[in-house]
């Protein structure tokens, strides 16, 4: 039987897809049915999933989401479609290129006139189908990042630098606290100092408070992953927004700290320490800080993340241009390119 596409979500079992994603040697969260759940509940996030089945049977897997910065009739110009850690094809298929370029097209059909570019953001060694992806027009962007071995404790501080271990003993004995958030109020202000950074420094786009909030729901249910706090004296001073994949990964998505106002304290250490700690006590083996930049280019916080003791990979991603024409409208009047090349 010719392998189906299946893109209508109201077509798929969500039991199974799951049951696909938690059994598959490189599955992740961000392709499992609680983060379209994620996905579909956020502004702005419109979440695309794409199957291909065989005789009945998942095939191959790839969640997508389309995320809009504005909401009006800028909104097209703003667009784009991120693909996490995917697609996932069954290990043991005898012609995974052809599922892979099965997803591929059913993924360009459902978003080709919805948003300005695709991107693949790839959490694994998928060089294999790189010609796959490049019949389907995509170009491939070279991208580092750090993974950190989080098996035990000993291994985790012998490949840690002695500055950062030292700022984490600094910070916890000056009266530095992490811990999870006691309501939702703890949450608000944690994002309140992402919107701050974000727009100051950090200058990336940032999801809506609902985002956050709804994430927060179901991180209490044990589903998608963790939140955890650095406060001082009763006030949230950092944090980290972690989804985490059975024991397998946890990722560091959103991370912040007040380091210029609690100096003494290293904030953004302990909120990275904080889910590295979470891991080893949890045996979950892989930290992941998901993406520290391109190769030979200045990036100041691939420094910071590299004294974590990581093991620095290229993985990269796989980019399509979706309308050339709009794209460069798009590059002139939204900077768009720089948001490509950066995030």
């Amino acid at each position: 039987m010719h392998p189906e596409i299946l893109s209508d979500y109201r077509k798929i079992n969500f039991e199974t897809w799951n049951d696909f994603v938690n059994h598959h040697p490189t599955g992740t969260v961000f392709q499992s049915a609680e983060m379209y759940r994620l996905f579909r509940d956020t502004e702005k996030f419109k979440p695309v999933p794409v199957m291909v089945t065989e005789n009945g049977r998942i095939s191959g897997v790839l969640l997508a989401v389309i995320i809009r910065e504005y909401s009006n009739y800028l909104g097209y110009f703003s667009s784009r479609t991120v693909i996490y850690g995917g697609p996932l094809v069954d290990a043991d298929h005898k012609q995974p290129e052809l599922i892979i370029d099965q997803l591929l097209k059913g993924l360009i059909a459902k978003v080709g006139n919805r948003s300005v570019f695709i991107q693949f953001r790839n959490f694994t060694d998928t060089s294999v189908y790189k010609d796959v992806f490049i019949r389907n027009g995509f170009k491939f962007l070279e991208r580092l990042n750090y993974l950190v071995d989080t098996t035990s404790e000993n291994v985790v501080k012998q490949r840690m630098s002695s500055s950062k271990l030292r700022q984490i003993k600094k910070g916890l004995q000056a009266g530095a606290v992490i811990d999870d958030p006691a309501g939702i109020e703890d949450v608000k202000a944690f994002y309140e100092i992402l919107v701050y950074l974000y727009k100051y420094k950090v200058k990336k786009p940032l999801p809506d408070w609902n985002f956050f909030e709804n994430f927060y729901e179901q991180s209490k249910t044990g589903k998608l992953g963790i939140i955890r706090l650095v406060k001082y004296n009763n006030r949230i001073i950092g944090g980290i927004l972690s989804p985490v994949f059975n024991n397998k990964s946890i990722y560091e998505w959103y991370v912040c700290g007040l380091d210029e106002e609690f100096k003494n304290l290293y904030p953004s250490v302990l909120a990275t320490w904080a889910a590295i700690d979470y891991a080893i006590k949890n045996n979950i083996s892989t930290f992941d800080f998901m993406g520290v930049g391109v190769p030979n280019r200045d990036y100041g916080v691939r420094e910071f993340k590299a004294k974590f003791g990581g093991k620095l990979v290229n993985y990269g991603r796989f980019g399509r241009i979706n309308s050339k024409f709009v794209y460069v409208i798009t590059e002139l009047g939204f900077n768009i390119l720089s948001l490509l090349k950066k995030i």
